[in-house]
């Protein structure tokens, strides 16, 4: 599993490969970590098919953003898909998506991406144009940061399994705040479901998106 002590810089492609980057969409924008990640890899001009999943808000500068990350580490970007799943934080929007219509909407997206590998002679000049803006939306901090409660039983996965390394290892109930992304992974993997968020802050933040969340979304696709 890779994490802040990967080396990233170690990752070389072949121009005959095509590879997938893929990240989770933070307040309209790709989460930090994620883009200094991706921007030690070589890409080596492989092509590449990039994707952002959010929950039914909006993914805003997103695809955008990571669409040049991809291009500055060396990789084409023939393809981009934004896609839709459950809210991490507020799972009352986008509930149990992607579902059946979704996963047939990426598969076709899958035949017509595999289709202009195939067949397009113009893929290594041809330009990508999809939502987001110059300069980039100011990234905030989101600020939910998941807390260890008393039935929590020490047993470390919430901090080995961390992207950002955020939780202490030596004391599983401090959480540093300005590493936590809010990625809510460790909320998700804790077997005693002993990590939460405040409940407050999170019916908060749930209101002043609401309005956003409630049309469904489609999935997007650039080509």
């Amino acid at each position: 599993m890779a994490n802040e002590k990967t080396d990233f810089s170690a990752y070389k492609f072949t121009q005959d490969e095509v590879a997938v980057i893929a990240v989770p969409s933070y307040a309209g924008r790709v989460p930090a970590p994620a883009a200094e990640r991706i921007a030690k890899i070589n890409g080596n001009q492989a092509q590449c098919v990039i994707v952002c999943v959010y929950g039914n808000r909006a993914y805003e500068d997103t695809l955008i953003e990571l669409y040049n990350i991809a291009k500055q580490s060396n990789f084409k970007v023939i393809a981009a898909v934004a896609a839709i799943a459950e809210h991490s934080i507020m799972h009352q929007y986008a509930t149990g998506r992607p579902d059946q219509q979704d996963k047939n909407e990426l598969s076709s997206f899958a035949r017509k991406i595999f289709d202009k590998i195939e067949n397009d002679k113009s893929i290594h000049t041809s330009m990508l144009h999809m939502p987001g803006n110059y300069p980039y939306k100011k990234i905030g901090k989101i600020g939910l940061i998941p807390k260890a409660e008393s039935n929590c039983i020490s047993c470390g996965l919430c901090a080995e399994k961390c992207p950002t390394q955020a939780i202490s290892k030596e004391n599983l109930k401090i959480t540093n705040n300005k590493k936590c992304i809010s990625c809510m992974r460790c909320v998700t993997l804790c077997p005693k479901s002993a990590r939460k968020v405040n409940g407050v802050m999170v019916s908060i933040a749930a209101f002043t998106i609401k309005k956003a969340c409630l049309e469904r979304k489609n999935n997007e696709l650039f080509i």
